[in-house]
C-alpha cells in the first residue's frame, strides 16, 4: 500500500451508526470486492476528502489543464476536467481485472445540514455543510464488472484541499451509492453519488477527485481532477 493511498484512509476514519456502533474504514488499495449485501440501515463516518451548483452535461474532450491522457486514451494522472466531461480509466475490483470505464462527474450541489440528521453523526458533523458529488460510470470495456464498486470519489474545496467525507453504509436517499448491477457489461452505465463536507458556510465544495486505482498508488498523490 503507497504513502498516498495510507495518508488518504488514515484521515477522518472516526464514524457512528444509525444503531449506535462504531465504524471504522480500514486502509484500502483500489477498489476492493465485496458480495452483494442486503440493505440496511444507514451507518456513516466522516473521512477526509472536497460550490456553485453544476448542472449535468453531455461528456466532452478532456481538458488539457494537469495533464495529457495516457495511453489509448486514459486519462493521466493529474489530468483535469470540466464537471460534465467524461475520463476514461483503467478498472480493476478484487478478482475481476483488465476494465475500462468512462467516468463523469456531473454536478456538485450543495445540500443542508438537516440533511445529515438521519445519519446521527452528531457534533461530529456540527457546522458542516453537505455537498453531493453526483457522476456517472459507463462500462466501456470487454469485462462484466457485475457487483463492483466504484468509489474513491472526493469532493475539493476552492483551495484544492481534500473536502471532508461521509460513508454510508446501507441506504442514504439524498446521496445513493451502490454497487454495479448484476450484469454491468459493455454498454451500461449507472449513476452514483459521494457526500462531501465544507467545513462551514463560507466555504464550498467546488469540485472533485477520483483516486481509485491505478492513481493512488503513485508516490505524487496526483487523482483525476473536475472543477
Amino acid at each position: 500500500m503507497s504513502t498516498n493511498t495510507m495518508r488518504r484512509a488514515a484521515t477522518g476514519v472516526i464514524g457512528l451508526a444509525v444503531a449506535g456502533t462504531l465504524t471504522l474504514t480500514g486502509c484500502k488499495n483500489g477498489n476492493e470486492e465485496v458480495a452483494p449485501a442486503q440493505s440496511s440501515a444507514p451507518a456513516a463516518q466522516p473521512s477526509q476528502a472536497g460550490q456553485d451548483s453544476a448542472q449535468p452535461s453531455t461528456p466532452a474532450s478532456p481538458s488539457t489543464d494537469g495533464g495529457q491522457a495516457g495511453a489509448a486514451g486514459q486519462a493521466k494522472p493529474g489530468q483535469t476536467f470540466k464537471i460534465g466531461e467524461t475520463a476514461q480509466i483503467p478498472f480493476s475490483y478484487g478478482s475481476t481485472k483488465g476494465g475500462t470505464l468512462a467516468l463523469t462527474v456531473t454536478a456538485v450541489e450543495q445540500g443542508q445540514p438537516a440533511d445529515l440528521d438521519s445519519l446521527k453523526l452528531g457534533d461530529k458533523v456540527k457546522g458542516m455543510i453537505p455537498y453531493y458529488v453526483r457522476y456517472t460510470v459507463k462500462n466501456i470495456g470487454t469485462v462484466d464488472l457485475s457487483y463492483a464498486s466504484v468509489g474513491h470519489i472526493k469532493g475539493t474545496l476552492p483551495d484544492g484541499s481534500e473536502a471532508q467525507g461521509v460513508s454510508v453504509i446501507g441506504k442514504f436517499e439524498k446521496c445513493k451509492d451502490e454497487t454495479l448491477p448484476k450484469g454491468f457489461t459493455n454498454g451500461q452505465t449507472q449513476t452514483s453519488c459521494a457526500i462531501a463536507l465544507a467545513p462551514s458556510a463560507q466555504t464550498k465544495v467546488v469540485g472533485a477527485e477520483y483516486w481509485g486505482d491505478p492513481y493512488n498508488n503513485l508516490s505524487d498523490g496526483k487523482g483525476l481532477f473536475w472543477k
